[in-house]
């Protein structure tokens, strides 16, 4: 097997257990975790940075343009980052799978609006499926489902941005941690001197994962890049589903969140839309193959 896939999978397998771990952490505030998640993954990063000796390639790609791109980027991610971890710690696992099964049709809509890319009519249904399935929690339960919007909206932007972004997967990454770490610093600090900071504060175990939290942000999103080089984007479209299904089952079997019959429906309209979406995919691309045999 191609090693691109292997490299794919590894990567939204581990953020398919991602609940898992930050579960484990339930017990420290959001924003503890989102300072340690920076802290250490900024120095991860810059570690390898070092041991690559390419911290001089990423002093010479820095200039104005290059620091405004990657803020706005680092705001996008300590969104979604924050988001994400409060959501698994408050028991909203379930919201959360939601929210990454809409992020690649908005990340569609996003790039039509901004990007100027064209749809073709029949892909426009699954995004007004998928806007229907929203419409259909919120009716039914009287909110919108404002953790999966914050999720995808965060990270189809952050999708946005990196893709007009100049710097490569590493010195991106590397450079978006360090414009975060100064305030995560300063947080983690503000806590630590308030009394409530949990780092050495806690168990062994609670201590190594909070370390440990920079290692499974950085891992699979050095595994995504390198799978990105090697594969096609139709087959990293096909395999990022394995993360939110895989989010979607612990959720439900293993954590035991509510999904009653009204869930279900708004759940099962986005399902539809995003194998709508698939199959209409899989069948311009073999049309235009036999458009282009034809010639």
């Amino acid at each position: 097997m191609n090693k691109g896939i292997w490299y794919a999978l590894g990567a939204y397998i581990f953020w398919g257990l991602f609940p898992i771990y930050w579960k484990l952490l339930a017990g420290v505030p959001a924003l503890q975790l989102l300072g340690h998640r920076i802290f250490w993954s900024f120095l991860l990063l810059f570690g390898i940075i070092l041991i690559a000796s390419q911290a001089k390639e990423l002093r010479a790609a820095l200039n104005l343009r290059v620091l405004l791109i990657y803020s706005v980027a680092a705001i996008l991610i300590s969104i979604n980052w924050l988001t994400y971890v409060w959501a698994v710690g408050a028991g909203f696992i379930v919201e959360t799978s939601l929210g990454y099964f809409i992020n690649p049709l908005l990340s569609v809509l996003l790039g039509v609006i901004f990007l100027r890319e064209r749809l073709r009519p029949l892909q426009w249904l699954p995004i007004g499926l998928a806007a229907a399935g929203v419409l259909y929690l919120t009716f039914a339960y009287g909110a919108l489902p404002w953790v999966a919007l914050t999720l995808a909206v965060s990270f189809s932007f952050y999708g946005l941005v990196k893709k007009t972004a100049p710097l490569g997967s590493l010195h991106g990454l590397t450079l978006e941690t360090g414009i975060l770490f100064l305030p995560a610093l300063g947080f983690l600090l503000y806590y630590e001197f308030s009394g409530t900071g949990a780092f050495l504060h806690s168990t062994t175990l609670v201590n190594l994962m909070l370390v440990g939290a920079g290692l499974v942000t950085v891992v699979p999103l050095l595994l995504f890049a390198s799978a990105a080089q090697r594969i096609p984007l139709t087959m990293i479209g096909v395999l990022q589903y394995i993360n939110p299904t895989m989010q979607f089952l612990l959720g439900v079997l293993v954590f035991k969140e509510p999904f009653d019959h009204h869930r279900l429906i708004g759940f099962g309209v986005v399902w539809a839309a995003l194998i709508l979406f698939g199959v209409e995919g899989i069948l311009a691309q073999r049309k235009s193959r036999i458009w282009a045999n034809a010639d």
